[in-house]
């Protein structure tokens, strides 16, 4: 099992800067790609940008290709989300989460494939 602790949210103007951090517990952090999703009032959960477990490969959804950067420090068992050039849209609460199946070179875009997650830290981006 892995707890998963994001921080990082808060509020900030139109084309400002924020960065999330997750920070997980246990010592086998390096066992699981990770995602951060993200949920808005009245619309379904959305992938936002996943990394595998190495850091190597990371994949994006459109909608923050350009100006999110998914990281992650396996010596301190966190993963971060650098959102730059941020838009109204970009408002929600935001979850990381891990994906057990490292075995598969696939980041999944699905939540339904991640195993477990944070409690969330909300953004909100006023114009």
């Amino acid at each position: 099992q892995v707890q998963l602790v994001e921080s990082g949210g808060g509020l900030v103007q139109a084309g400002g800067s924020l960065r999330l951090s997750c920070v997980a517990s246990g010592r086998t952090f390096n066992s699981y790609h990770m995602g951060w999703f993200r949920l808005a009032p009245g619309k379904e959960r959305e992938f936002v940008a996943a990394i595998s477990w190495s850091g190597r490969s990371t994949y994006y959804a459109d909608s923050v290709k350009g100006r999110f950067t998914i990281s992650r420090d396996n010596a301190k068992n966190t993963v971060y989300l650098q959102m730059d050039s941020l838009k109204p849209e970009d408002t929600a609460v935001y979850y990381c989460a891990a994906d057990r199946k490292v075995l598969s070179n696939v980041l999944n875009t699905r939540y339904s494939e991640y195993d477990y997650w944070g409690q969330g830290t909300q953004v909100t981006v006023s114009s």
